[in-house]
């Protein structure tokens, strides 16, 4: 039987857990990084890395559908196999940065299997005694399988399996509405295949309404069915021919499926009982220092139970850092966290969206907004759909919510200006470039203003006194 001491235990090789590992470990703590699976994790392997990948493919095929004035569209000539070679080759080129040489390079000891805690300060790896000061769960999460009549008896695909698929899908029925599987469906869609999303309640139902419908009507215009507000009853059939049935009787009939209900933490076999770690099926009860229940365990990224995003995932990494490795304090505000959704137009929130925003501050909120036909870079190039609302109180903004062109990329000021607490005049006094898209966030800002100095009595008056007698 082996045995370690060591400073710092990561179970957990995903973006959380590489970030944690990496910046101890170059601080100089003595490290050990646990991974039974692959190093990077769902984002590198099967989620926000492929799919990207993916849904660049995807664009370069609807452009040239498309076309533009004075350019004629032409259809696409699209080798799905060839496109599936695109998205490995992108995995393989990022791969090294989280590979287990890379961070046995920086000093970790990197440890590939199944982690058991067998106590407040051990956990057991195959053959293996870890004894740590600390720990850091970040095991991630996993699909959601539903439980739906038939699930066990009809072949379908996940994230994770979606990528491996090198025949194209005559008919792609796409079971949830939320971001992967709105993202998953236009990015077949486009690569010519006919697309269904079935969702039981509203598609992209957690996103601002008038943000949500910018983007669901533009899947409606490429011809993509969107069933809403009916559950899944029962599946059925085989391989190349499955069948699906709605609540209300309906069947619908396609060639493959892919389940996209959400994710569940992956905590199994972890014997947290045994550390006195307190957890939940949302994943490790954590405080606001993401400290467990047991002092010495941290969790992070989608093992804390919070937002499932990799830059939540980093950003937890940076706050578990400092504390367990510098001794400093650190806690975690999600108040101003943006997230996006990368169909085309883009889909971006940061802060409250303005049901949150209504309910949080009442009366005292102000929404302001501005549309993308009004912003000269959309028009000129042919993406003027789209709007941003800002929620603001007392002069500063709660929330952010933007869909249009490289919306995900035009959030990161507003997630800025609310983590700041700046105001909406430094926003208003900002200086843009023209013509580019982020004048629409200066147009919002100024927005909030255009009341108190074009609709205000006293200043106009003002205004005349100057005039008249200021020389």
């Amino acid at each position: 039987m082996n045995r370690i001491e060591t400073d710092l235990c990561v179970i957990g090789a995903g973006s959380g857990g590489l970030s944690v590992a990496a910046g101890a470990v170059q601080m100089g703590a003595r490290v050990v990084l646990i991974e039974a699976a692959e190093m990077g994790g769902d984002c590198l392997n099967a989620g926000c890395v492929p799919s990207k990948a993916l849904i660049a493919a995807a664009k370069a095929a609807e452009a040239q559908r498309r076309g533009f004035r004075g350019v004629s569209p032409a259809a696409p000539q699209v080798d799905f196999a060839a496109v599936k070679d695109h998205v490995a080759a992108v995995i393989a080129r990022i791969a090294p940065t989280d590979s287990q040489a890379r961070f046995e390079g920086l000093g970790c000891t990197v440890i590939r299997a199944f982690a058991r805690f067998t106590g407040p300060r051990e956990v057991q790896v195959g053959d293996t005694t870890i004894r740590a000061r600390r720990f850091v769960i970040a095991t991630g999460s996993r699909p959601l399988v539903p439980q739906i009549q038939g699930v066990d008896s009809v072949p379908y695909f996940t994230n994770e399996t979606i990528f491996t698929l090198r025949e194209r899908p005559m008919h792609l029925i796409v079971i949830g509405g939320g971001p992967i599987g709105i993202e998953m469906a236009q990015a077949h869609r486009r690569l010519g295949c006919d697309v269904t999303v079935v969702e039981s309640a509203k598609a992209l139902g957690r996103e601002d309404p008038d943000c949500a419908s910018v983007v669901l009507d533009a899947m409606r215009a490429e011809g993509i069915a969107l069933v809403e507000g009916q559950p899944v009853v029962r599946l059925a059939g085989e391989a190349g021919a499955v069948e699906v049935t709605l609540g209300d009787g309906r069947q619908i009939k396609g060639s493959h499926l892919l389940l996209a209900v959400g994710r569940k933490v992956a905590l199994e076999g972890l014997n947290l009982d045994a550390a006195g770690v307190a957890h939940t099926a949302k994943g490790v009860t954590v405080d606001k220092r993401l400290r467990s229940s047991n002092r010495r365990v941290y969790a992070v990224g989608d093992a804390a139970g919070g937002l499932q995003f990799t830059h939540v995932a980093g950003w937890h990494a940076g706050i578990v850092v400092r504390q367990c490795v510098l001794g400093l304090p650190a806690k975690a505000d999600p108040r101003a966290l943006p997230r996006a959704t990368y169909t085309d137009p883009e889909l971006a929130q940061a802060g409250l969206t303005e049901a949150e925003a209504r309910a949080a501050h009442g009366e005292a909120l102000t929404v302001v907004r501005a549309d993308f036909a009004h912003n000269d870079r959309a028009q000129a190039e042919g993406k003027a759909s789209g709007l941003i609302k800002v929620m603001v109180v007392r002069g500063r903004p709660v929330g952010a919510s933007i869909a249009g062109p490289q919306a995900g990329e035009l959030i990161g000021l507003w997630a800025l200006a609310i983590s700041s607490r700046l105001k909406m005049s430094a926003i208003a006094a900002m200086v843009a470039p023209y013509p580019t898209l982020g004048e629409v966030s200066k147009r919002a800002a100024s927005a909030y203003f255009s009341p108190k100095l074009f609709d205000n009595p006293t200043l106009k008056h003002l205004v005349r006194f100057v005039q008249r007698w200021v020389p």
